[in-house]
């Protein structure tokens, strides 16, 4: 392999390395925050610890515990499925509340929400018991261990075949279903301001939280379609012999795509910020508690200053007034 070859499977390898390590954190922490901040509105979850600890400064704790490897495995394909099935549940919910059908209005209730948020949350969470007895420290070398599967071959495919298919579908499903409530928002809007008594049932706060929506499906599917596509070419171009310099800039794109899939667990405190007015005054309004400022005692104290302007600039009319005369 020639000194330019090197030189670039080197800086590939040091750019994911970096990515992880610098920039990373910083989405792992700003993310924490804004979720901390929104934690009485939304709640999320976020998976990008172990890649940060893995990628960046090459920290692996669980490739010498058992129970961490395994726990590892376990826990991130779970809680990598429970947000976008959220998503998919609050599009539903939007989606019945945007009906102009009463009937199918009905549907739209905190009760069925929690009931279907926690039976899909069940389901996940029994569905990947597998990965625990599947996953293990397996060895590659006599001094080299790692953690992965130490089952035959068809599992890893099946486990990758599985993924793409239900990230594909969580992102048609999102698509359609926002192109849905969308119309419904569209025809609701259209209907002459005398007759909306009849049929919308749709407030500001509906349709800021709607728009809201909106914005974290297109989030999503928009990084999570780079890794799907990654996913793919990996796929098919396994038993393809490889040079040094292709593996890297695969497994460059690989870290990047994996990247990506973890952002928009991270970022949906700042697509509510920018999405929605309210949500902005809430934030401003928890901050203001935090920093121990009375809100109102501040706004009544700008409008007095105000006031007491227009009084001096009365005042100072009048006594111009006065001075010609």
């Amino acid at each position: 392999m020639s000194s330019s070859t090197d030189y670039i499977v080197q800086v590939l390898n040091e750019i994911t390395k970096y990515l992880y390590r610098c920039v990373a954190p910083i989405l792992y922490i700003i993310g924490t925050i804004g979720i901390l901040l929104t934690i009485s509105i939304f709640l999320k979850k976020t998976c990008l610890l172990a890649n940060i600890l893995n990628i960046g400064f090459d920290i692996n704790a669980y490739d010498s515990s058992v129970a961490l490897c395994k726990l590892l495995y376990y826990v991130s394909y779970t809680f990598t499925k429970l947000p976008p099935t959220a998503l998919i549940l609050a599009s539903i919910d939007r989606l019945l509340l945007s009906s102009q059908n009463v009937n199918i209005r009905l549907y739209s209730s905190k009760r069925l929400a929690y009931f279907s948020l926690s039976i899909t949350t069940a389901f996940w969470v029994i569905f990947y018991i597998h990965t625990l007895i599947e996953v293990n420290i397996v060895q590659l070398y006599p001094s080299v261990f790692i953690c992965y599967y130490a089952s035959s071959e068809f599992y890893p495919e099946f486990m990758t075949v599985f993924s793409l298919v239900v990230n594909i579908s969580f992102s048609v499903t999102l698509v359609i279903l926002s192109l849905m409530a969308f119309k419904n928002a569209r025809q609701l809007r259209s209907i002459p301001r005398q007759q909306r008594h009849q049929f919308r049932t749709m407030n500001k706060k509906d349709f800021q939280l709607l728009r809201c929506l909106y914005a974290l499906d297109i989030v999503y599917i928009s990084l999570t379609l780079f890794a799907a596509i990654s996913s793919v070419y990996q796929a098919s171009t396994q038993d393809e012999i490889h040079t040094p310099l292709r593996s890297a800039i695969e497994n460059f794109l690989g870290g990047i795509a994996a990247f990506s899939y973890h952002i928009p667990f991270c970022i949906s405190f700042f697509v509510f910020l920018c999405a929605s007015k309210a949500f902005r005054q809430e934030i401003k309004h928890i901050m203001y508690k935090i920093c121990g400022k009375d809100q109102m005692g501040m706004h009544e104290q700008g409008n007095a200053q105000l006031h007491d302007r227009r009084d001096n600039k009365d005042l100072n009319i009048v006594i111009n007034v006065v001075s010609t005369v």
